[in-house]
This record gives C-alpha cells, sequence and structure tokens, in this order.
C-alpha cells in the first residue's frame, strides 16, 4: 500500500464564508485512506467546524468567536491573538516544533490567498505548496502586481475562475510559470441545496402580491447592500412596488441596518442576518439579485442556477461564466445605475425574464461535486 500523502490544510476560521463552505465539501468527499491531513485554523470558530470529517486532524491557535467589535473589554483579548499570530509569522518555527510536533509535510496548502506568507514562510523546504485563490487579487486593496507576483512562489495556483486565471497569466514570466496556474470549478454538493430548499421559511413572510429580491451573502463592503438599498428606495419613489431580502452576517451589518433606517425603508427591506439554510428564502423570492462590487467566482450564483431563479447580476468576475454569457441571467454594468436598469426592467417589463426562465428548465451544470474534487485530489497526488 502507498505511503498517505500527509497534508497541511491553512485557513483563519470555518465561519460562514464561500471559501470555508468550499474547503468543507471538499474535505468531506476525499478518500480518508489516501490522506493525512491536519487542518490548522487561526481561530477555531464557525459554523463549518461541523462538516468537517473525524477522520481530519483540526488544529487551532485561538478557540472562541471571532471578535470583530472594539468594546473596550475585548480589546486585550483581540491584541493578543493578533500580536500571537504576528509572533508565528514571524518565528514559524515555533509554531512547527510547538503545536506541529516537528511533523513533516509532504504538501502544505493555503486554502485561501490571505494565508500566502504563512505557508510560503514554512521551515519546511521539502515540501510542496499549494494556493487556493478565490478572489480577484486586482480588485482586493493592497494587492497591487508586485504582490499578486509573490503567489509564484507556490508550486500550484489553483484559481476559480476564468478572470483570476487570466490575472495570473498576464504576470507570469515564462512557461514555467504558467505551467503553476491551474483552474478548478468549485466543488459545490447541488443535491444538499435542493433537499434543504424543501424546508419551510420561518423567518419572514412572504407576499405574493409584491416582487421580492432575495440577495444572499456575507455583509460586507464588496457585497454592495449599500447599492442595493439605495436602488429599492429610488424604485419606491418611482411607485414600483416591491420588497428586499438580505441574508448573511459580517461585519458591516450595522451600517447597512443604519443605512435601512436612513432611507426609510425598513418597513420594504428586511435583513434577516445569518442562517444556516438560505435556500427556502431563495426558492419562494421572485427574483435573486448580485449587488456585488467584486466577487472571485459567485457560488451564489450557481445555488440561484440550480434552484432556476430569475437572476439579475452586476459584471463580476465569474458572472459571464455562470449565466454563458448572459444567457440564464440578466448582466448589468457593475454600478448603482446598473442594478438600477436591471431592476427597473425586472419590475416594470417582467414578461422579459421569461426566457431566462426557460432556458434554466433545460440547462444543466457543466461541472458537479465529482469532477471538481477529482481535480483537486489530481493536483495534489501530482506535486
Amino acid at each position: 500500500m502507498a505511503e498517505k500523502k500527509k497534508i497541511l490544510i491553512r485557513i483563519g476560521s470555518l465561519r460562514h464564508g464561500g471559501a470555508e463552505k468550499v474547503l468543507a465539501t471538499f474535505l468531506k468527499n476525499i478518500p480518508p485512506h489516501q490522506y493525512e491531513i491536519d487542518l490548522l485554523l487561526n481561530l477555531y470558530s464557525g459554523k463549518y467546524l461541523s462538516e468537517i470529517p473525524d477522520w481530519i486532524n483540526i488544529i487551532y491557535l485561538h478557540k472562541g468567536e471571532m471578535i470583530t467589535t472594539n468594546r473596550p473589554q475585548d480589546i486585550p483579548r483581540k491584541a493578543a491573538r493578533v500580536i500571537h499570530e504576528k509572533i508565528l509569522k514571524k518565528f514559524p518555527g515555533l509554531l512547527y516544533k510547538g503545536k506541529l510536533k516537528s511533523k513533516q509535510y509532504d504538501i502544505e496548502f493555503a486554502a485561501i490567498h490571505g494565508m500566502r506568507d504563512e505557508i510560503l514562510g514554512s521551515p519546511l523546504h521539502s515540501s510542496k505548496k499549494a494556493v487556493w485563490i478565490h478572489n480577484d487579487l486586482s480588485e482586493v486593496k493592497g494587492y497591487t502586481h508586485q504582490e499578486i507576483r509573490k503567489f509564484f512562489g507556490f508550486d500550484k495556483i489553483m484559481v476559480i475562475s476564468e478572470k483570476i486565471e487570466q490575472l495570473f497569466q498576464s504576470l507570469a514570466i515564462n512557461d514555467a510559470e504558467k505551467q503553476k496556474i491551474v483552474r478548478i470549478y468549485n466543488p459545490l454538493d447541488t443535491e444538499e441545496f435542493l433537499d434543504k430548499a424543501k424546508q419551510p421559511v420561518i423567518k419572514y413572510q412572504f407576499d405574493s402580491s409584491v416582487p421580492t429580491f432575495v440577495s444572499v451573502g456575507t455583509v460586507f463592503p464588496q457585497k454592495g447592500f449599500d447599492r442595493l438599498l439605495k436602488v429599492h428606495k429610488r424604485l419606491l419613489n418611482e411607485g414600483l412596488r416591491h420588497k428586499i431580502l438580505i441574508i448573511g452576517d459580517g461585519y458591516d451589518f450595522e451600517n447597512i441596518k443604519k443605512l435601512k433606517t436612513e432611507l426609510g425603508v425598513d418597513e420594504t427591506a428586511t435583513m434577516l442576518g445569518f442562517t444556516d439554510n438560505p435556500y427556502p428564502y431563495f426558492k419562494n423570492a421572485d427574483f435573486y439579485i448580485l449587488s456585488s462590487r467584486y466577487e472571485g467566482f459567485p457560488t451564489v450564483l450557481f445555488e440561484a442556477i440550480t434552484l432556476k431563479k430569475k437572476i439579475i447580476s452586476t459584471e463580476v468576475s465569474g458572472a459571464r461564466e455562470m449565466l454563458n454569457n448572459g444567457e440564464l441571467g440578466l448582466i448589468v454594468d457593475n454600478s448603482e445605475e446598473g442594478i438600477y436598469q436591471g431592476m427597473k426592467q425586472a419590475l416594470s417589463e417582467p414578461d422579459t425574464f421569461i426566457t431566462y426562465e426557460n432556458r434554466l428548465k433545460e440547462y444543466e451544470m457543466p461541472f458537479n461535486l465529482k469532477n471538481s474534487v477529482n481535480k483537486i485530489t489530481s493536483i495534489l497526488d501530482g506535486l
């Protein structure tokens, strides 16, 4: 029997984000007899912890919830965590000799771009190093071309969309670097959310006489919920009745909630916060709207397509690929005006969405869970 590959995977936590969900789905679907995996988290928290299979060894630097506030009583703990992580980054030997018990790994894997320096700074020189890039880094603050070039220190750069692939290809200086870039589709479990969508809606009252637009995502500025609410207000002022339902939580939650009150749309726009199962809300809403300023590969569109929703999406990385160049949903300009035009069309000319609905009925996803998992494991096996 072949020796099991020893793999160290690093990610911040297993909170509710696209990269975290995809990692959990991947780990649930790989053969345990081939690998010995240590999953190292900065913070032992998050809803996907419970989904990690028992055979995977979870190691963590800190326990407890993420501290997103700056309350005086939280600052010492927050600072201690930051200092601890900085020390381990500067002196990785302490981490590898201590928590990781001087273990030798065949592969060290950054499951998110933010773990780049931790993995590249590893004292294990013989291990192969891989990174999984979920975001269009050209849109992320602080990532100059010079910063992005540092990712070529990895043996493999896994990217999740055509746009991100083109970015890396354009920054590669030779063939050897180009060979490092590989595009993979995110492993997503279609059956899982079709099942979950059948559950009843608990926290919201849908009104069949008023069209509802649902949007699901972590409440960060990136997601553009501020733009969505401003457009909502503008359309109401024009007499176009509709409702907005935002599902998700994040550090911008209070700001967006405040904006909602300032705009005077508390009656028609609802922020549901975080829910374990957003799919029944998806299913019951009339439209799915993606108002993001930027994305890596918006997994949420894959879910909206699977649930055959009428979709409006801003032109972000991955949207054209997902929506077959606008065949499966309406792609609008990435601006407040673009979102306004799209929603106005949905409300004043709903018939224009019938074509999308008909195409979605027939549509089969080109990628599935099995293919995606196989592709990633073959990359790991080839390292």
